[in-house]
């Protein structure tokens, strides 16, 4: 995504501050949608300086005026190693204390691999996650088919050797035979997860996934109730207003958990600015339905400013302005 390109639609400070939306279209539907901290923002890999903990994290989501977070399953926010069930609960006071929903934990997982014995590891850590996401009284895990990985530097992470790493160990192999061990990854953890009562929420992130078409194809192939969509718009190659609208209508209620990200400025005027393929999306929820979350990440290599890597302070602004944002968006979109 190109963080540099802004969206000439923007939103008025005093709209995008407005209390969570909910709104009734002219066909008398009803919109719900709700904004939320993916805690990734804050997991210290893409700036410098420290993460903080989720106790914190949860006073700045209030703060920033987010309606809940979504928890990260690696360390140092939600590693399931870490959060043992009573740990778990304490957490849940904490948040309901500040009447911010933990809504869902976010799975690194990646069920591509030719080695078995990397598949089944994965499946563990996976059934863990289910575990810690019932225990935390959230909706959602969302999955991935695939993850290369980040690698971390004392300046900057990065997503390329990781994916170099990938690449190599899956050259040998054809598209089928990986989405086959895919779908037998997404089988078991589905059980695992209608056990819990979790539902399991497959983003159309690549690799392996090229588009919904995928997901779907995934969702159908693995066919369990429990196993349903989070369709995000910043990462579909085509994001057309006429292709949001076709893989929002194919994706239908199956839809449960939704993202956004990139960087947000102030112009001029006080308006908040951000990608102009966002207004379309959100139009796109509406018309079909969704009453989730709009979560927000960082998550991408960040500017350098006289030879460092930006600081948390740079996080802080645009987690500030983004909820601002896309509440504004959601306001303007479901009155329209």
């Amino acid at each position: 995504m190109n963080r540099r390109q802004f969206m000439v639609t923007s939103m008025t400070a005093a709209a995008g501050l407005a209390a969570g939306t909910n709104c009734i279209s002219q066909n008398g539907q009803k919109s719900n949608i709700k904004v939320g901290l993916y805690s990734i923002t804050f997991l210290g890999v893409w700036y410098r300086g420290v993460a903080p903990g989720l106790e914190e994290l949860i006073q700045r989501a209030k703060e920033y005026g987010y309606d809940g977070i979504e928890i990260d399953g690696k360390r140092p926010h939600g590693n399931p190693l870490d959060w043992p069930t009573k740990r778990c609960r304490e957490l849940v006071s904490v948040a309901d204390g500040e009447g911010i929903e933990i809504y869902g934990v976010a799975a690194n997982n990646d069920f591509s691999s030719p080695v078995p014995e990397y598949r089944e590891c994965q499946i563990a850590y996976v059934k863990e996650l289910i575990r810690m996401t019932s225990d935390l009284g959230a909706k959602t895990l969302r999955m991935f088919l695939a993850w290369p990985g980040v690698t971390k530097h004392p300046q900057i992470a990065q997503y390329a050797i990781a994916r170099d790493i990938w690449k190599y160990t899956h050259e040998k192999f054809t598209d089928e035979e990986i989405w086959g061990w895919c779908r037998e990854g997404m089988i078991e953890c589905s059980r695992y997860a209608e056990d819990a009562g979790v539902i399991l929420a497959l983003q159309n992130h690549a690799p392996v996934i090229r588009d919904y078409r995928d997901v779907l194809k995934m969702v159908q192939e693995v066919n369990s109730p429990n196993l349903k969509v989070s369709l995000d718009v910043p990462i579909m190659a085509d994001k057309s207003p006429e292709n949001i609208q076709k893989a929002a209508k194919a994706v239908g209620d199956l839809q449960v958990l939704s993202h956004f990200g990139g960087e947000y400025e102030r112009d001029a005027d006080g308006k908040v600015t951000g990608e102009n393929f966002y207004a379309p999306f959100i139009q796109a929820m509406f018309d079909i339905g969704y009453t989730g979350y709009m979560s927000y990440e960082l998550c991408h290599t960040l500017p350098v400013v006289n030879g460092q890597t930006v600081g948390i302070e740079y996080a802080e602004k645009n987690a500030k302005l983004a909820a601002e944002f896309m509440r504004g968006l959601i306001t303007e979109v479901t009155n329209g």
